[in-house]
C-alpha cells in the first residue's frame, strides 16, 4: 500500500520524499505555533504555517537529494575502482607494481 501525497507523490517509493514532508511539517508547527505566540493571530499564523511547510520541505527535499546524487558519484568512482583494480591487477598496467618497483630500485 502506498501513500500519495498530492495525488502524484508516492511518499514510500521516491528517495527523500518521506523525510521531506516529516521535516516540513515539523517546520509548520514551529513557524505557525511561533508567529501565533508572538502576534495572537491565527488567520496570519497559519498563513506562516503553510509558507514555513513549503520552504522547509523544500529546503529539505533539496539538501537530501544533493547529498543522495553525491553518494550515488561516490558510489560510481567506487565501483569503477574496483573493477580497474580486478581487472589490472599483476598486469604491467598495475599502478601498485610500479611504485613497488620504483621503492625496490630506490634501495
Amino acid at each position: 500500500q502506498s501513500f500519495k501525497l498530492l495525488g502524484f507523490l508516492d511518499v514510500k517509493s521516491v528517495p527523500c520524499a518521506r523525510e521531506s514532508v516529516l521535516y516540513g511539517s515539523l517546520g509548520s508547527l514551529v513557524v505557525g505555533l511561533g508567529h501565533f505566540l508572538a502576534t495572537s493571530r491565527v488567520r496570519r499564523s497559519c498563513d506562516f504555517a503553510v509558507g514555513g511547510f513549503i520552504c522547509t520541505m523544500l529546503g529539505y527535499w533539496f539538501y537530501c537529494r544533493y547529498n543522495l546524487a553525491q553518494h550515488r558519484i561516490r558510489q560510481r568512482m567506487l565501483k569503477e575502482g574496483m573493477r580497474n583494480k580486478i581487472l589490472f591487477e599483476g598486469s604491467s598496467l598495475d599502478p601498485e607494481r610500479k611504485q613497488i618497483g620504483n621503492e625496490r630500485s630506490d634501495s
